[in-house]
């Protein structure tokens, strides 16, 4: 029996060892965490170095991660690994693909891993590990009274620099056929007006994707092409704050364009819960202006989805890397 105190886990599938000691490593393009997690959740060490330009240089950088994490308690020489990473696995390439960390695209990283440090791996997107922890024991944990007759779908986008996504469904990350589910951000916005244009050409290169509206380089772009200055997106928030009529109106446009992103996903997987973290998600107007909108967009009406945000912040993508390891992968 599982003694978690929270969430509870009652769906089949979860794998609770009271002595498991897990450990989650984040792959980001200037850092490489490392997070050391007891069975209840409990923080039990942390580390994070510069991450280096070369492959082999990642290899060693994470087995280096693991052995001092390994040093941080007892016990903690069983523990499971976890390795949230830019871009995905492709099962049938067996390499990994659209990563900006250029060094890892087209290399077999799992497999690596499992050579480097001498036992199995788990490997996630970064942005599916920051909804898996959210799932597990974050804004969007199971509540004791979820209904167990149907899937628990759970959204999660990042809104950064960039533009992640996640889905877990009854606690497990949803991958897909391809390793690509979610690439939700490099589809077409929905909903669109013919006049409508991209405040930037994304990397994906396909006009008008999800990604180069509502990340931050799409806020900033926004606030430009209504007139503003050149500023980052913490400054157009700051002017948004103090009054300014255009830092306003860039917001209340990103958030329609927001609203109809999400009510894509509302329409095609209908969530219990969409997580929303990165940088652009520390708006708390996001919050309460996103959701009165959603409806303009969703089939269903009377929504119960709920949008929130992430409870663990920036240690959502390594707790989540050290959960890949709670249920059976996905």
């Amino acid at each position: 029996m599982c003694k978690r105190p929270a969430p509870s886990f009652a769906c089949p599938g979860w794998r609770c060892d009271l002595d498991a000691v897990r450990i989650g490593i984040d792959v980001g393009g200037t850092k490489i965490e490392g997070l050391l997690l007891g069975d209840d959740g409990r923080e039990l060490g942390r580390q994070r170095i510069a991450t280096p330009s070369a492959y082999d240089g990642v290899l060693k950088a994470i087995a280096d991660l693991v052995g001092k994490l390994e040093q941080a308690a007892p016990g903690a020489a069983r523990a499971t690994v976890g390795v949230g990473t830019p871009g995905f696995l492709q099962p049938g390439r067996g390499v990994i693909w659209n990563a900006n960390l250029l060094s890892l695209n087209n290399r077999p990283l799992d497999k690596d891993l499992v050579a480097a440090l001498g036992r199995p791996v788990r490997l996630a997107n970064d942005a599916k590990c920051f909804v898996l922890s959210e799932a597990i024991d974050g804004a969007a944990a199971p509540p004791p009274d979820l209904d167990r007759a149907r899937p628990d779908v759970v959204f999660g986008a990042t809104l950064g620099t960039g533009v992640g996504g996640g889905i877990v469904v009854d606690g497990r990350v949803l991958t897909g056929q391809n390793g690509a589910a979610t690439e939700w951000s490099h589809t077409t916005l929905p909903f669109g007006e013919a006049a409508e244009r991209s405040p930037y050409a994304c990397v994906c290169q396909h006009p008008g994707c999800i990604e180069s509206f509502i990340s931050g380089r799409g806020l900033e772009g926004t606030y430009r092409a209504l007139g503003g200055t050149a500023a980052a997106g913490v400054e157009i928030a700051r002017r948004e704050r103090a009054g300014e009529a255009t830092a306003r109106r860039a917001f209340d446009l990103y958030e329609d364009r927001l609203a109809r992103a999400l009510a894509s996903v509302i329409n095609l997987i209908d969530p219990r819960v969409i997580v929303l973290g990165g940088g652009v998600s520390n708006n708390a107007r996001i919050f309460t202006g996103v959701v009165p909108l959603l409806e303009r967009y969703t089939v269903a009406r009377d929504l119960r989805t709920t949008v929130v945000r992430a409870a663990h912040g920036d240690a959502s993508g390594v707790r989540g890397a050290a959960f890949l390891w709670t249920a059976g992968p996905g």
